[in-house]
């Protein structure tokens, strides 16, 4: 679930040592694995109601903790967003089918540490235009991650997926950003896609620091507007499609470990 972007004072961001570099790992590592269970669903003809069920129901049974549920009033154990829904889809009735895009944000709570990651999925066949946008979201998320190194700075994400999102006709989306995360879903460092031009950004990125990089593109505007009746559902104001990705990652000494890599899903490189 995505943090808004909001200016603050700055708290210093958790450095975790190796027993909690572990426990990140092991919350990541079950939260893919929730990943992977729950894309042979994704699929026209399913409602999305039903994949937050099976979500919650295969959490539960491994004796964990959905995260959403609850959080802030958040009523789902996923997050759906389908087509020009940007982000914080609630779940509902209405079937998938074929040619929609649907992003499935999915984060667990493990021995209370936190796994957080989201995939976008065609259903079935889809439009040209939509397969494109969603592969050139997933290579920003890479683009975002390549940007990164120990002592770097956060500003340095959203510098790579600006220069890779550039020559591109798509947007970046501004309100929301990637987030740190730990033994708190949101916590510092934020993590903009793009660098604003009052302010950026300038946390570090020490070793120990685990966020989240999950860039969402629009084909259309970048801006963005929230459902007045359920006040969650983010949509395109232009009711374009939007596409994202998210990876959680640990900064070691030696580079950005992805934690939420999945076995059955799409790997660096790979072409929809």
């Amino acid at each position: 679930m995505q943090a808004p972007l909001r200016r603050k004072v700055r708290r210093k961001c958790p450095i975790y040592g190796p027993e909690e570099r572990d426990c990140l790992r092991r919350a990541a590592r079950f939260n893919a694995q929730v990943m992977d269970f729950i894309r042979d669903h994704v699929k026209a003809g399913v409602t999305t109601r039903q994949l937050d069920r099976q979500v919650e129901e295969y959490t539960h049974d491994h004796g964990h903790t959905c995260a959403t549920k609850g959080y802030k009033g958040y009523p789902a154990s996923i997050c759906t967003s389908v087509n020009e829904v940007v982000c914080h889809g609630i779940p509902n009735d209405r079937p998938l089918k074929e040619g929609d895009i649907v992003n499935v944000d999915l984060t667990s709570i493990v021995d209370g540490w936190y796994g957080d990651q989201s995939e976008t999925f065609l259903i079935g066949e889809v439009s040209a235009a939509a397969r494109e946008l969603v592969q050139v979201t997933f290579d920003a998320m890479f683009a975002g991650i390549d940007g990164i190194a120990p002592f770097g700075k956060v500003v340095d994400i959203g510098r790579a997926i600006e220069r890779f999102v550039r020559d591109k006709p798509y947007e970046i989306v501004r309100e929301y950003q990637g987030h740190g995360i730990g033994q708190d879903f949101h916590q510092d460092p934020g993590i903009p896609h793009y660098v604003p031009r009052l302010n950026p950004p300038q946390d570090v990125i020490e070793p120990g620091m685990s966020f989240t990089i999950e860039p969402m593109l629009n084909a259309g505007t970048y801006r963005t507007f929230v459902d007045s009746v359920d006040g969650w559902t983010v949509r395109t104001v232009d009711l374009a499609l939007s596409a994202q990705f998210e990876h959680q990652i640990l900064m070691t000494e030696n580079g950005p470990e992805i934690l939420t890599l999945t076995q059955k899903g799409p790997q660096r490189g790979h072409r929809f």
